[in-house]
């Protein structure tokens, strides 16, 4: 079972937290807001406290998360503060909301991982994400549509582009492959696909598209 930490228990990290705890999943919670806290208890392990402080993560326990989401939207401040403690306190995978490019690029030289845009109902799409490993980055690019970065389906493998076709059966682009180096410690490349580039299982395809569609992909 997965243990993910939610940080911020507004309408979005308290969506998430019970999609992801529907999902299967060990959540725990925390939140300055103590009504809040009482609200979240029927599905996370919820505890009232300061993200912004290192040794309040530490003793909850969020060290031991395989994936924390920073879901603090309007405080700036405390949402990076509560990305970097988590970074500290060598979180694997974290996960932040940003609310405009320049927070999101911030959030990023701090050392998210990943960084999302959502809207509410993006939650559930988040939460379906990061329990079945698939969507790595998220972005509503306007209503209804986004750019995704997504892990391979099992359909899909071995095939080249033109024999998934993505673009036919669900209105997705492929705008670019994300492919492992042979040296493990260099970065991906990046690929410009054509028709004839077949996908390889552990790429990362960066897709666009209706929202939906990706989901369906996912």
């Amino acid at each position: 079972m997965k243990k993910i930490g939610i940080i911020g228990a507004g309408r979005f990290g308290l969506a998430l937290a019970e999609s992801l705890s529907n999902a299967g999943a060990e959540v725990l919670l925390i939140d300055r807001n103590r009504p809040a806290m009482q609200l979240a208890n029927e599905f996370a392990t919820a505890l009232q406290g300061d993200a912004t402080q290192p040794h309040v993560l530490e003793e909850a326990g969020f060290g031991d998360c395989d994936v924390v989401v920073v879901a603090i939207g309007s405080n700036m401040e405390a949402s990076m503060m509560a990305t970097a403690n988590c970074k500290e306190l060598g979180v694997a995978n974290v996960v932040s909301k940003a609310t405009s490019e320049l927070h999101g690029k911030i959030l990023r030289r701090i050392g998210a991982d990943s960084v999302v845009y959502p809207d509410r109902d993006s939650a559930h799409r988040l939460a379906r994400a990061i329990a079945n490993h698939d969507v790595v980055d998220f972005l509503e690019v306007s209503e209804g549509f986004s750019i995704a970065e997504v892990e391979v389906p099992d359909g899909i493998r071995g095939l080249t582009l033109a024999e998934a076709d993505l673009r036919n059966k669900l209105g997705i682009t492929v705008l670019c492959i994300r492919r492992s180096d042979p040296d493990p410690k260099r970065p991906r490349k990046v690929i410009i696909p054509q028709a004839s580039d077949r996908i390889e299982s552990d790429d990362k395809l960066i897709v666009f598209g209706e929202t939906r569609s990706i989901d369906t992909l996912s």
